[in-house]
């Protein structure tokens, strides 16, 4: 097990517990304000809150530099709130940095910046001011079920040949462009949501070539889309609506090609492409269902899935043939542990209804209690109201839902007051939003209970089991795989035998553990490659073998 390090306690200071921390180690710090900087180089540990999400705050505004600086090495950090003053909240240069469920914040300076060869993997990561919210410059990685909002300049700058993928991310409000590619960018920009801002939504010049897929470009200032000359790439199934100008409008030299909803491809070389579209696309519900399928185990949950899509597309027929259809409502409860597939399928649940012609768009808002409760009386109305509209037309997902229930009836707790804008809101716009609320399933049932309506609301309720030996087994065959591991032969019964002895009890994290195991196995690998006293080759390099998982578990 990876070392502990509590700050403050045993280390009044982080900088006191990075000193003395060994590689590995996990620094937790205990909610409140922390006025450093940390600035790591060659290091391999995470740093986390040891409470709720942002209770952690490390604000270095007034040090001369970022809250967060990785200059080599592998570090995670999670749950953390990230401040700084006119420098980047986060810097990564040619490091491999993981950021979870974090918050940024930064004056004259991006919220996250990443250079030099750096892999920055983000997931759930909230920039709520700064001058840019992500930069990638000659670097990679991912950004997942982001949020981007309010920045002064560019929302995401891809530049200097950088190829993240940013996925299911939404950048709003921003004082300029959404997304600037330049300098040969190579992104991936898959199901995102652009909108308000200052100039062009998306706007792609020096010899760039982006991916821009299934996203939403909507209500610019500028044209949604843009190619500046000797630009090429892909735009496919987009949505581009409400923006100032062509939709799409692209340089003579540029040659970018786009494919219309409709299935049609046409390579541009003029100024101004109209979206176009259909009400019902079967060819993405064949695919959105085939992801569906690929999942592992979920066998119930899949069935409740098609059975429902069944259900929406012959209430289609229907009401195309002139027949009554009753009202229905999409949205949902998943219950169950943690790890157990809920936030995926809740995101191809919103793709299918968008593919459906139900809702507008697929866009996947998810929130917490924290999101939706404000502080005083009418203020979490406010709050709740607000993140309700900003899901509007896709799916908005609450996670754990049940901590919004009254806590002993105490009327001074706002959570009831979220419940029962919630139900209101659920009501008055069912045919424009789905509303998923997951968490534990006793405690669902709890929370079912803080209003009368609440239950009438959802149409269905889906229980997500525990995954057995044989499936974690397979879900970490398939993480390795993904990330070019493979297994030395007999690791994967070993595998079975270590989840089989693991107590599936609340806290258990189901593909959570998988994955952590995997990472532990990893860096397991790297200590004992590093003392062969040679270079590795490449079977070495990609294969996990059973040492690696007995040093990870001991």
């Amino acid at each position: 097990m990876p070392k502990t390090l509590a700050v403050p306690g045993a280390y009044p200071t982080i900088a006191d517990a990075l000193e003395v921390a060994p590689d590995g180690a996990v620094i937790s710090l205990a909610p409140g304000t922390y006025r450093e900087r940390l600035q790591l180089a060659g290091r391999r540990l995470t740093v986390q809150a040891s409470g709720e999400v942002g209770s952690a705050i490390v604000d270095a505004t007034g040090l001369d530099g970022s809250a967060l600086a990785v200059s080599s090495g592998e570090v995670t950090v999670e749950g953390l709130a990230l401040t700084a003053g006119d420098y980047p909240a986060v810097t990564v240069t040619g490091a491999r940095v993981t950021v979870r469920r974090c918050e940024l914040s930064a004056g004259y300076g991006a919220g996250l910046q990443a250079a030099d060869g750096a892999t920055v993997d983000a997931t759930e990561v909230r920039v709520v001011r700064g001058q840019h919210g992500f930069v990638f410059s000659d670097a990679g990685g991912t950004v997942e079920s982001c949020e981007i909002r309010g920045v002064t300049d560019d929302g995401i700058i891809v530049r200097l040949g950088a190829d993240p993928t940013i996925r299911s991310t939404t950048v709003a409000d921003c004082g300029y462009r959404g997304v600037y590619v330049y300098q040969s960018g190579r992104p991936t920009i898959e199901r995102c949501d652009v909108s308000g801002t200052g100039d062009t939504g998306i706007l792609v010049a020096h010899r760039s070539s982006p991916r821009i897929v299934q996203t939403w470009v909507h209500e610019t200032r500028g044209a949604g889309i843009a190619f500046g000359p000797g630009c090429g790439g892909v735009v496919d199934q987009c949505r581009v609506e409400q923006t100032a100008g062509p939709g799409v409008d692209v340089d003579p030299a540029a040659d970018p090609t786009v494919t219309l909803n409709d299935g049609g491809k046409m390579p541009l070389t003029g100024v101004g492409v109209a979206e176009g579209g259909v009400d019902q696309d079967a060819v993405e519900m064949d695919k959105l269902l085939t992801e569906l399928d690929s999942m592992i185990g979920l066998a119930a949950v899949k069935a409740e899935v098609r059975s429902l899509i069944d259900e929406i597309q012959v209430n289609e027929w229907r009401r195309n043939a002139g027949l009554s259809v009753g009202a229905a409502s999409h949205h949902l409860i998943f219950t169950g542990a943690p790890g157990t597939g809920k936030t995926t399928v809740a995101r191809i649940y919103g793709q299918l209804l968008k593919a459906l012609g139900v809702l507008p768009n697929g866009r996947f808002k998810e929130v917490s209690r924290r999101d939706l409760v404000g502080q005083y009386i009418g203020h979490t109305a406010e709050k709740t109201t607000s993140v309700f509209e900003e899901a509007m037309g896709g799916v908005l997902f609450i996670d754990e839902a049940y901590t919004l229930s009254r806590a002993g009836g105490a009327s001074a707790d706002f959570g009831q007051e979220a419940i029962d804008t919630l139900v209101k809101l659920m009501e008055d716009h069912r045919d424009q939003v789905a509303v998923i609320v997951a968490g534990y399933t006793q405690e669902m049932l709890d929370f079912l209970d803080a209003n009368s309506g609440l239950a009438s609301r959802f149409a269905k309720t889906m229980e997500f089991e525990n995954y057995g030996p044989d499936e974690l087994v397979m879900i970490s065959e398939r993480i390795a795989r993904n990330d070019d591991y493979v297994f030395a032969p007999g690791l994967s019964d070993a595998l079975h035998e270590h989840f089989s002895q693991i107590e599936r009890d609340r806290n258990f994290g189901n593909a959570r553990e998988a994955r952590k195991l995997l990472e532990g196995m990893r860096k397991a690998q790297s200590g004992r490659l590093r003392a062969l006293g040679r270079m590795p080759g490449l079977d070495d390099l990609r294969t996990l073998v059973l040492e690696d998982l007995l040093t990870t578990i001991r």
